[in-house]
């Protein structure tokens, strides 16, 4: 027999059937004691905060990882994302016994729409390339609803990140690299080489991963929509652009962002993370199911999964909430004013790092940057055999977590720095002093920078070996 399910009664809503679990006997398991090491309480105590110190996080100190925003996060907002009635929710419970917190994710989605300017968010995928997966599948169902079955190519920039490659391949499309300019820019003449009748869409990150502004996006928007593309934007990073340009008015039909980086959730260690996807008006309908939707007659939130265009669910339930919670707290408290201000100080903060570096490290593209900007150090490889993991690894010996390096990959021996808008003057003048000691002594001492980390826990190690043949036994012993 099979028992109804009924879900809360409106036009569009369905009621559908379960069938009952079988039942199954898994028989007693047998009882014995465990065998436990005695270990004293001081010894745990110690021990586990030896580990604490030997560990670098953002509470720990500066951590200028570029294209990440590794940025100091309220703690008021873990707080209120582990609040009891959030944390033991359970994802199946029915939709008018978790009207709080289904208006807590409205109330998201509609902030993120206004902010970046899109007609509807899904906040189902669970991670920036998630996201990409999610706005490349909306891709395909637009075309393919359309009866356009030759559009089979998507285009990436070199600069690009390297999961857009990885996210057309996963949504069964083509990547056709497009080159970029000497000023950091996407070539337009290889663009418009690669326009045709096959091209589903123009993936494009702004501000790139240079952290370069894309000065001729409207004439990209207008080449692409022109020979019928769409234009997805990489948001991994909103760090620069809040309250300043929405991708929306610059002519991207879709979007990913990353809620783990800009909006309050501490970035690193594998997860949780959240990449919601923003689409403009035609892009509704192939939506992630459920969405939450708002009945103003009845003054209730509720799920809805009739969206017969749908591309389906691309999460078990409705997204990773703890994360969506986290940013939700984060906009509420910012406020318009607040999250301009964080964009104008995330461009400060980086302006200021490149001009007092300036002179001594390379800046192969010199232009006003945003969030974040790359330096070369080549002529120092060149001239001393110091490369940019040598610097990366001098950096640890005085108390910094190292910067990206060698990406983007169309810049040689490059180190990414992105200070994000939480660091204060007296922090990025204390980094700024050690690049330049340590460009220094690149010049009088070179084999003290390329046999570093001397202080780590850690020294250097065979990093190709490490790969092949890791030891994952090693710290459990």
């Amino acid at each position: 027999m099979e028992k109804l399910i009924f879900e809360y009664s409106r036009p569009g809503r369905r009621a559908h059937t379960l069938p009952e679990a079988p039942q199954v006997n898994f028989g007693v398991p047998e009882r014995r004691s465990l065998r436990l090491p005695e270990v004293s309480e001081i010894d745990v105590v110690r021990h586990y905060t030896r580990l604490s110190r030997q560990n670098y996080g953002v509470d720990s100190g500066f951590y200028p990882l570029g294209s990440c925003t590794m940025k100091y996060n309220p703690k008021i907002n873990e707080q209120i994302a582990a609040f009891e009635e959030f944390a033991i929710q359970n994802p199946n419970t029915d939709d008018w016994r978790m009207v709080g917190l289904l208006r807590i994710l409205y109330e998201t989605e509609k902030m993120l729409c206004k902010i970046f300017g899109y007609a509807a968010f899904t906040l189902q995928p669970a991670a920036g390339a998630h996201g990409e997966f999610t706005g490349l599948l909306i891709i395909r169902a637009y075309h393919l609803d359309r009866g356009d079955t030759r559009r089979v190519k998507i285009l990436v920039p070199d600069a690009a990140h390297g999961t857009n490659p990885a996210s057309c391949t996963m949504a069964g499309f083509k990547q056709v690299t497009i080159k970029s300019m000497p000023d950091g820019g996407v070539d337009i003449e290889d663009l418009k080489k690669n326009l045709d009748d096959t091209v589903a869409g123009f993936m494009l990150t702004n501000p790139n991963t240079l952290g370069l502004f894309e000065k001729n996006i409207a004439e990209i928007s207008e080449l692409v929509h022109a020979a019928g593309g769409l234009l997805y934007y990489d948001g991994a990073n909103a760090n620069a652009t809040m309250g300043i340009a929405k991708p929306a008015s610059m002519g991207f039909d879709v979007c990913h962002l990353n809620l783990h980086k800009t909006f309050s959730t501490p970035h690193g260690g594998g997860g949780p993370g959240s990449g919601p996807v923003g689409v403009t008006e035609k892009l509704k309908p192939y939506l992630p199911v459920p969405i939450v939707e708002y009945d103003v007659y009845v003054n209730h939130y509720f799920l809805e999964d009739c969206l017969p265009k749908s591309i389906g669910k691309v999460h078990s339930f409705y997204g990773n909430v703890g994360v969506i919670i986290k940013a939700w707290a984060y906009m509420k408290m910012q406020g318009a004013a607040g999250l301009k201000k964080v964009s104008e100080m995330a461009v400060l903060n980086a302006n200021y790092i490149k001009a007092r570096l300036q002179g001594v490290y390379d800046i192969p593209y010199d232009r006003v940057c945003k969030h974040e900007f790359v330096i070369s150090v080549k002529e120092f490889k060149k001239q001393y055999g110091v490369t940019a993991a040598d610097i990366a690894k001098r950096l640890m010996d005085y108390g910094y977590h190292p910067p990206t390096v060698y990406f983007p990959l169309i810049v040689s021996e490059c180190l990414m720095i992105e200070p994000t808008e939480t660091e204060s003057k007296q922090e990025l003048d204390a980094f700024c002093e050690v690049m330049l000691k340590i460009a220094e002594e690149i010049k009088t001492d070179p084999e003290l920078v390329r046999s570093a980390p001397h202080s780590a826990i850690v020294g250097r190690l065979d990093e190709v070996k490490a790969v092949k043949e890791p030891d994952l036994n090693y710290f459990l012993c």
